[in-house]
């Protein structure tokens, strides 16, 4: 775990700050499948379930997740909470104030609004620029760009094909 934080410290070090596309956050978002369902019926303490079936497209601002299913709950503030499953579910977001894109692709992706937080988990991936980190499981935090990458040893899943966390960080041009 040590080993972990370190890692995590000296790539969140070499990154540059910035942030996702904060105006993504304002923004309405959209869905489109093949079929749907809206639970809107049986609001359980204000919540309702949204459940998107083929070929799925959710979109919010630069913010765009491909999937096979979505299952998304709403609580009574408006938070969304999506859960996308697929073969392979990515998503790809605009950085703030640059031009340049994060993008992440993992078997099973959570998007929670209301923290700003993407975790990628089984054969995760997330790339920015040409910087890429590998693992069994990715917690990516859109608002400071920080990023948890941990493989399937440390979480106890042996079988999984992403035992060992893997990290390409290119070298920065002096120039910048």
């Amino acid at each position: 775990m040590k080993i972990l934080l370190v890692v995590g410290c000296v790539v969140g070090l070499s990154m540059q700050t910035a942030s996702a596309e904060r105006a993504d956050r304002e923004k309405p978002m959209h869905l489109e499948a093949d079929r749907a369902t809206v639970e809107d019926v049986n609001r359980k303490e204000g919540s309702r379930i949204s459940t998107f079936i083929g070929n799925v497209i959710l979109t919010q601002g630069t913010l765009r997740i491909l999937a096979d299913k979505v299952v998304m709950k709403e609580d009574a503030q408006g938070f969304r909470h999506a859960t996308a499953t697929g073969n392979l579910v990515s998503f790809r977001q605009k950085r703030d104030g640059m031009d340049e894109y994060v993008e992440g692709w993992s078997e099973q992706a959570e998007y929670d609004s209301k923290t700003d937080k993407i975790e990628l988990y089984r054969r995760a991936r997330l790339k920015r620029g040409f910087d890429e980190v590998q693992g069994d499981y990715i917690s990516y935090n859109m608002r400071n760009e920080f990023f948890q990458v941990i493989g399937s040893k440390e979480r106890g899943v042996e079988s999984g094909p992403d035992k060992r966390v893997r990290i390409t960080i290119q070298p920065k041009n002096k120039a910048e």
